[in-house]
């Protein structure tokens, strides 16, 4: 899904609002801060974890930072909140930054990356293979702090209305995808749409679309998909680990002492753990609930299909990587990270998954 461009003056954004970059409202010692997001009203896992990372800094800071939280739309248009925290109308932002694929593609690698991190090799790396440094760099271009805060953990591959077993079958295929998987399903043919989450069901019933990502059992039931068509394919090649960031307009950033940096910083990595647990929860719950009812067909991707998304996605994410000089920079730490956290989670977790299945 992607934003539309800030109209130009501050009065598309809020009523009011200027283009300079306020320092947060002060008022006997309280700050007030405004986090914009790009999540509607009634949709779970995301806008809840906004209002906890809110909730957490006031309890933290005994009240004296104070966050409201606004759903899309109310304070800023849909997908204007990059904009709005980078120009200082809002002060922080609750949203997926590979939206804002036009300010830098490189946001990718610090939302989802086909066949990339998972949701603890994301945090390792940004954490402590130099990641945060280089996220730094990118988005202070812009005059934004970002941090890891929301993660959905490993998501599904996606709703079909047919069955998916070759790489031809996607040519002409009509799909609702956004990121760098949607270019991987667009070199094999397929017709790949932008729908609004809220707005899925409804092209999906009409037949404007053959299917849909979304996130996961837990969100992708609540959306009703699972009653529009029935083919559910695993993995989700495309988003192995997301993340949500939290953007923090970087005067504000600036103006906060360190020590209430710091605690930001603990409570949006608490906030990445708790969102991961809720996730992993209520997709386990969901997914028993799916093969309950018998209605949909889960399925594995062949491997030879997996092999065709993988082959693709090496050359789209070199694209991503290769835009220009810091993109090259990210790209070069994230492949390095990749290849050698992947020697320990082979040798680690994912041989305890698969001794866990031996009969």
């Amino acid at each position: 899904m992607r934003r539309r461009d800030l109209l130009t003056g501050a009065g598309s954004l809020a009523t009011g609002a200027t283009l300079s970059f306020p320092k947060p409202a002060i008022a006997q010692g309280i700050r007030h801060l405004k986090m914009v997001t790009d999540w509607p009203q009634g949709l779970p896992g995301f806008f809840p974890s906004a209002s906890r990372f809110a909730q957490t800094v006031d309890a933290a800071t005994g009240g004296r930072i104070k966050i409201e939280v606004f759903l899309a739309g109310t304070f800023v248009r849909p997908f204007e909140t990059f904009d709005a925290v980078s120009a200082g109308v809002a002060d922080l932002y609750h949203t997926y930054e590979g939206y804002f694929e036009k300010k830098s593609p490189a946001f990718h690698f610090f939302s989802a990356i086909p066949f990339g991190f998972t949701a603890d090799e994301l945090f390792a790396w940004v954490q402590y293979g130099g990641g945060q440094e280089l996220w730094d760099t990118l988005s202070g271009q812009f005059n934004v702090k970002s941090l890891l805060c929301t993660s959905t953990g490993c998501q599904m591959g996606g709703w079909f209305a047919r069955e998916m077993s070759s790489a031809g079958d996607f040519k002409g295929l009509r799909y609702r995808m956004t990121g760098p998987g949607a270019e991987v399903l667009r070199r094999l043919g397929a017709i790949v749409l932008v729908v609004p989450g809220g707005e899925i069901m409804r092209t999906l019933r009409s037949g404007a679309i053959d299917g849909s990502e979304w996130v996961g059992p837990w969100l992708d039931m609540e959306l009703g998909l699972h009653t529009a068509v029935s083919y559910y394919y695993y993995p989700g090649f495309h988003e192995p680990g997301t993340n949500i960031s939290v953007g923090i307009n970087k005067g504000v950033w600036e103006s906060l002492d360190a020590g209430d940096r710091r605690l930001i910083e603990a409570v949006a990595a608490s906030e990445y753990a708790r969102s991961l647990a809720e996730f992993n929860m209520n997709n386990a719950l969901h997914l028993q609930k799916l093969r309950e009812q018998g209605t949909v067909k889960i399925l594995k991707y062949d491997d030879s299909l997996l092999k065709v998304f993988r082959e693709i996605s090496k050359d789209v994410v070199a694209e991503i990587g290769s835009s220009d000089e810091l993109s090259r920079k990210i790209y070069a730490s994230y492949q390095l990270f990749r290849a050698s956290i992947m020697n320990w989670s082979d040798i680690a977790e994912r041989a305890v998954l698969n001794s866990r299945s031996i009969v």
